[in-house]
């Protein structure tokens, strides 16, 4: 195995793999409903990298040093066949992890399937524990007790279960509290998300965000919170623990408080772009090496990419950056 590291010294450790662009929910932060409306245009699947071409490119990774893989989307579950891909995944040398994000909808069917395949982890996006503000989140009315369902299942099959709360200013913050003793009570890590300017179609403006300093204080007020040490390089999440319980909670700080400088993910979207950052402009075409009939080195195409790479965009970030500086859109690219 060849490690490679950015011009900042940044190794890379992790890959997100986007295997769908549609999702059966329009969350305001990620795929709105007056954007994403009943004539989008998606992409055809033949457009989409197949089974066997994410296999490659994760083959390709993993001799760099990746170690870890995250199936995202879009909702992957909408993926027809989806464990064949994860069995796949879970059979590279050196992948040590496989995991999933998901809305949960679809994991009472499909939660048995994709563990037997290998799968170990899976991230669930909820961004309310209250019917009416979730269904004012989710953009489709749809309430909380199918992906509480999701999550049932999940558990059922010893799968390990993570939930993600996107806060936003004025539409769910007042569910932080609610959304803590929730899970706190089941023994489910949870994690706020700050509210992030990802593409371009969501609104975003720094008086949305809800910072970590004032999630962390509301927790610290209500229950009592201690910080964690980091488990890893490169994680994302600022990690606590409740005062009278092992139950941890964490926030994903990426506007007011960065991470770039340990940021070891890169992101390859549904049809086969390589990304290097979250809030990328442009990616390389691993899809066209691909189906190329004249035969390409991926592993010295994803090293040279990732060899040059400069990111750090929420470093960076500004009002105006963020107003003006076309992005791709997180449901094209994957959380």
């Amino acid at each position: 195995m060849t490690s490679v590291v950015d011009r900042l010294e940044r190794p890379l450790r992790d890959i997100r793999i986007s295997v769908t662009d549609q999702c059966n929910f329009r969350c305001s932060y990620c795929m709105p409903a007056e954007i994403f409306g009943p004539d989008y245009a998606f992409l055809p699947k033949e457009q989409y990298l197949t089974f066997e071409e994410i296999v490659k490119v994760v083959q390709a990774a993993a001799s760099l040093g990746v170690e870890k893989v995250r199936i995202t989307g879009g909702e992957p579950l909408l993926r027809k066949d989806l464990p064949e891909l994860v069995s796949e995944l879970t059979k590279i040398d050196g992948i040590l992890d496989v995991a999933l994000t998901t809305n949960a909808v679809f994991l009472p069917k499909q939660a048995a399937a994709l563990k037997k395949a290998g799968l170990k982890r899976v991230n669930i996006s909820l961004d309310a524990i209250e019917d009416d503000v979730f269904k004012q989140m989710n953009g489709r009315g749809v309430g909380i007790k199918p992906v509480l369902k999701g999550i049932e299942a999940a558990q059922k099959e010893n799968l390990q279960v993570k939930v993600n709360m996107v806060v936003r200013k004025d539409v769910n913050d007042e569910q932080i509290i609610p959304m803590a003793a929730y899970f706190k009570e089941k023994g489910i890590n949870l994690r706020f998300i700050e509210f992030m300017d990802v593409g371009s179609t969501n609104g975003w403006k720094l008086d949305s965000v809800i910072t970590k300093a004032e999630i962390i204080s509301k927790l610290e007020d209500h229950f009592g919170v201690q910080p964690m040490n980091p488990a890893y390089y490169g994680e994302v999440a600022s990690r606590y623990q409740y005062a009278d319980s092992k139950v941890e909670v964490g926030v994903i700080s990426s506007v007011s408080q960065s991470f770039c400088s340990s940021c070891t993910r890169a992101r390859v979207s549904v049809e086969g772009k390589l990304y290097t950052c979250l809030f990328a402009t442009k990616g390389t075409d691993l899809r066209a090496l691909l189906r190329d009939e004249n035969e390409h080195d991926l592993k010295e195409v994803l090293s040279q990419v990732w060899n040059t790479r400069t990111d750090r965009y929420s470093d960076e970030r500004t009002e105006e950056t963020a107003a003006t500086r076309p992005k791709i859109e997180m449901s094209y690219i994957g959380g």
